[in-house]
């Protein structure tokens, strides 16, 4: 969500003034409606002397070079020029007018506009008569009581990480540089299924996806939808064998006339393969990242695995300040203002993500989690954000340019690319809002938690017991590919590196 941008107030010169002033404020009559806590309708009345005041204006500059025929440049009567111009100046007039109009709004304290107004310019008509009328709609930050923020009691997740726990990232480093080999033999838990799928409502085709290929884990999920108890049904599963299972489309799916249907999901399984694991040589460590031995590789594994705990202990410590600060913000939003948003959600918990150093297959299988409860993860959000946002206004919590700089270089380092094209990709793709976003609830939340009383609980942490299709019961949208930071395959990869890989 982008904050709302102040516009300067416009400078005139006025006719035989030696220095230039500040443009006289319109006289606004405004009726303001509030069908919703963040939604306004405004009704708006320009004096009849500010727009008289504009015309003149308007005229005293065109007057000097109009050009009317039988006339020299310059020399038409006053009254011959506005019959003449009238259409071309009150368009003029108009544009200016509501332009002026709309800047001394946003600067008012009437509200805080988060969304461009929504009106009709063509509709809107310079009276020869009487005030200038126009309304329009607009998504404002809601009003309401600050909760209290200071002396919450949290728990922090802490946990001193084992052999075993390296050991288990080790393997799913070496993973993403396995082969996965064809097997004969029937499907075991963690394997991969090469399969055709179908989505079947009553008997009719309403998606087929070719040659995707999924793991044996306890649960599949799409985009929209999942499959519990996944493994159960593969294992076992050969090459030509079909297996079906229900799954209920989310209430978020592209498709409407899907939401909230179970449909059939028909896998035929074209292939089964298995991870081989490459030999831990001088060769696979200096591909992973120039490591002298396995010391230096399972040293650089704890140090990922701390960050990761770092974030766990960020997302668990948010997620309880969220639900204490949200508890009484019973206030709705806008469903327009809530699908706007769900991609920009989903794109900042990439950015996170990937800056934490998780692998693709754990980013993906967030993604599928957010995208199945877009609507209800994005109003906790935007009602978090909001209140996040009071508080960094009252605590003149700003985001510097050394902000920027290490949240830039962070992502880069987990993708391996350099900080100035991360920055200019995130700069074409219009994702340095999320980022501001980022940076600011980030610092709240520290301030937060600097006022808190803090307990410590153990972590545990979690089993990959989800694989996340890159699927869509309903299809894919033009959003779906707009997500452009998470770089999956379907099998492990070969290039694709972790911190732990590169440091």
């Amino acid at each position: 969500m982008t904050s709302s941008e102040r516009e300067s107030g416009a400078i005139i010169e006025e006719s035989g003034a030696e220095e230039s002033q500040e443009k006289r404020k319109l006289a606004l009559d405004l009726q303001i409606q509030k069908p919703s806590a963040c939604q306004r309708h405004v009704t708006v009345s320009i004096s009849r002397e500010d727009v008289d005041r504009y015309l003149s204006e308007a005229y005293d500059e065109l007057t000097p070079e109009a050009q009317v025929p039988g006339f020299r440049p310059g020399k038409a009567p006053r009254q011959l020029v506005e019959k003449r111009f009238k259409q071309t100046v009150q368009q003029q007039v108009k544009a200016s007018l509501l332009m002026d109009a709309l800047t001394q709004i946003n600067e008012g304290d009437d509200f805080s506009a988060i969304s461009e107004p929504d009106f009709d310019f063509d509709a809107v008509e310079v009276p020869d008569e009487g005030p200038l009328t126009f309304e329009f709609d607009v998504e404002v930050r809601p009003e309401f009581d600050m909760p209290e923020w200071k002396g919450l009691e949290l728990e922090k997740p802490v946990r001193d990480f084992t052999e075993e726990d390296v050991n288990r990232q080790l393997h799913r480093i070496l993973a993403r540089s396995a082969q996965l080999v064809p097997v004969e033999e029937a499907a075991q838990a963690d394997d991969y299924l090469v399969c055709d799928i179908t989505f079947l409502q009553d008997g009719k085709v309403v998606g087929k996806e070719s040659e995707q290929t999924l793991r044996v884990r306890p649960t599949l999920t799409f985009h929209d939808g999942r499959v519990e108890n996944f493994d159960q049904m593969m294992v076992g599963a050969k090459a030509g064998d079909t297996r079906e299972a229900k799954s209920t489309v989310t209430q978020d799916s592209p498709r409407e006339e899907l939401r909230g249907q179970e449909v059939t999901c028909q896998f035929n399984i074209l292939e089964v393969k298995r991870l081989e694991l490459p030999a831990l040589d001088e060769d696979m460590l200096s591909k992973l990242g120039g490591f002298s031995t396995e010391k230096d590789l399972r040293e650089a594994i704890q140090g990922d695995l701390e960050r990761q705990l770092t974030y766990h202990q960020e997302r668990q410590i948010r997620r309880q300040i969220t639900n204490l600060l949200t508890e009484t913000a019973t206030w709705d939003l806008p469903q327009d203002l809530l699908r706007r948003q769900a991609r920009r959600e989903l794109e900042r918990a990439v950015m996170e993500l990937q800056a934490a150093g998780f692998g693709e297959e754990e980013i993906r299988a967030y993604e599928n989690e957010l995208r199945q409860n877009s609507m209800a993860s994005t109003a906790r959000a935007l009602k978090e954000h909001f209140i996040l946002e009071r508080i960094a206004e009252d605590e003149k919590i700003e985001a510097t340019p050394e902000d920027y700089d290490n949240e830039i270089r962070l992502i880069a380092a987990q993708q391996g690319d350099s900080p100035r094209r991360v920055r200019a990709r995130f700069e074409k793709r219009g994702l340095m809002d999320s980022l501001h976003n980022q940076i600011i609830e980030r610092k709240a939340i520290e301030l937060i938690r600097s006022n808190a009383k803090i307990k410590e609980s153990p972590y545990q942490p979690d089993e990959q017991k989800v694989f996340a299709a890159d699927v869509a019961i309903g299809g894919r949208t033009d959003e779906d590919a707009a997500i452009p930071e998470a770089k999956y395959s379907d099998a492990p990869e070969e290039e694709r590196k972790t911190g732990a890989e590169r440091s």
